[in-house]
Parts: structure tokens; C-alpha cells; sequence
């Protein structure tokens, strides 16, 4: 069974000398892309923590009709998978200041990012590293949305 955080000091005091791996996003529609990000991450240290967006921020993000699944249920989802550790929401635009709280050693995006990911900055700075891991093509949850509609 998996010790889940529910705040901060707990998370810590769970992941002392451990190599943290973090990773984000909105996680609208669980998907084999997911899977397979998580899955790739977590082989790249000792606890995978992946920050979701709030309801809120994946509205401001994504548009009025998003998020299809509520946070709480993205959060439970999340939680279920045996790859990940902890699950912190974040009601940002960005994960810059959960990164900044969490200081990961590894932060994580899948290969759809090339550039300007936030948080990327901090963490090589305070001696991490930035992983891009293979983005496996025709997976995303706007995808699954739209064939959905057209259905």
C-alpha cells in the first residue's frame, strides 16, 4: 500500500534521501500516453511526484469546457497507478512555484515540449537535471475530446 501525502512536511519527511522525479500536467483524460510518461519517469528515481492543475487553471488553460474529468477525480486517478508516489494540484497557469516547494532532482516532460519548461531553470540550478522523455504520437487528451464529439 502507498503512503499518500496530504501535505507538504509529510511528503517530506517520506522522502528524505530519496532521488525526487517530477513531472505535470492537466491529466484531463487518463490516457496510454499518460501511462507510458509515468511509467518511463518514475524508472528515474526513487518517488514520482506529478503536480496537476486545478480546475481553475485547466479552465484558463484549456477553455470553458475543460476539465472533463473534476480534480478530485484526476487526483484519485493519479494516485491509483502503482508509478506514481504523490499527487500536489497547483492552481497556477504553470507548476513553477509547486517545483520551487518540491525542489525535484529530475523534472520530467514528455517529448511534445522542446523549450521553455517552466521550472527548468530552478532545478538546474540547484544541481537537478531536466529529462524530455519519448512522446508516443496520437495521445493527448483534446484528441480523445474531439473524436468523442464527432461520435
Amino acid at each position: 500500500m502507498k503512503n499518500i501525502a496530504n501535505n507538504f512536511e509529510q511528503f517530506y519527511d517520506q522522502s528524505s534521501n530519496k532521488k525526487i522525479v517530477f513531472t505535470n500536467g492537466c491529466f484531463d483524460i487518463l490516457h496510454v500516453g499518460h501511462i507510458r510518461l509515468l511509467n518511463d519517469a518514475k524508472k528515474l528515481g526513487d518517488i514520482l511526484v506529478v503536480g496537476i492543475n486545478s480546475d481553475s487553471s485547466v479552465k484558463k488553460l484549456k477553455g470553458e469546457n475543460r476539465p472533463v474529468n473534476i480534480e478530485s477525480d484526476r487526483k484519485t486517478l493519479l494516485e491509483s497507478l502503482k508509478s506514481v508516489d504523490y499527487v500536489f494540484t497547483f492552481d497556477e497557469d504553470n507548476p513553477l512555484n509547486l517545483i520551487k516547494k518540491i525542489r525535484p532532482n529530475i523534472l520530467v516532460k514528455g517529448g511534445d515540449y522542446n523549450e521553455n519548461i517552466i521550472g527548468s531553470d530552478f532545478v538546474i540550478e540547484n544541481g537537478g537535471e531536466v529529462k524530455i522523455l519519448f512522446f508516443h504520437e496520437g495521445y493527448s487528451s483534446s484528441k480523445y475530446i474531439n473524436k468523442i464529439k464527432k461520435a
